[in-house]
């Protein structure tokens, strides 16, 4: 599994202060098009690759809380304030890896789109699954072993 994936991926802040390595299979490529995505990432939607909690590692550094201080912890380097992930308070066992922060990360293909009811309107991705706010909980599973079969790999 770890071959089709080519892991470790390491990554880091814009800086570089923070960095991270992933050693665990991504379980599901996301877009988000909510309007609190938007105002964090000043962008039409925030990009997400979904990996195991204990898959993500720091290597330097220490990330901060930034964003909203609630129960969903969005992380940030304390310097230059990237937004580097997520760890959703109802999914404890998962953090949401801002793509862009890892070295590599052009190969990488929203599969899952969410908040098309708030997306602006010319903003467009080639997401395989469209939901107007988020899936069902229980559609999770499916949704990920659909991305374990069909979705985008690194270059080999």
């Amino acid at each position: 599994m770890h071959e089709e994936w080519r892991l470790p991926w390491d990554g880091g802040c814009r800086c570089g202060k923070v960095r991270v390595r992933i050693t665990a299979a991504p379980l599901m490529t996301m877009a988000c098009h909510c309007t609190g995505c938007q105002t964090m990432t000043a962008s039409a939607f925030s990009l997400s690759v979904m990996v195991p909690a204990d898959g993500l590692t720091i290597t330097a550094g220490e990330p901060v809380v930034g964003g909203l201080h609630g129960p969903d912890r969005h992380m940030f380097c304390a310097y230059c304030m990237t937004w580097m992930f997520t760890r959703p308070s109802v999914a404890p066992h998962v953090v949401n890896v801002r793509p862009s922060v890892l070295d590599d990360h052009a190969w990488l293909v929203p599969f899952v789109e969410t908040f098309t009811a708030e997306k602006l309107p010319w903003a467009a991705t080639p997401a395989a699954h469209s939901f107007a706010t988020v899936p069902a909980m229980p559609d999770y599973a499916a949704l990920m072993a659909d991305f374990a079969a069909r979705g985008a790999r690194p270059p080999g």
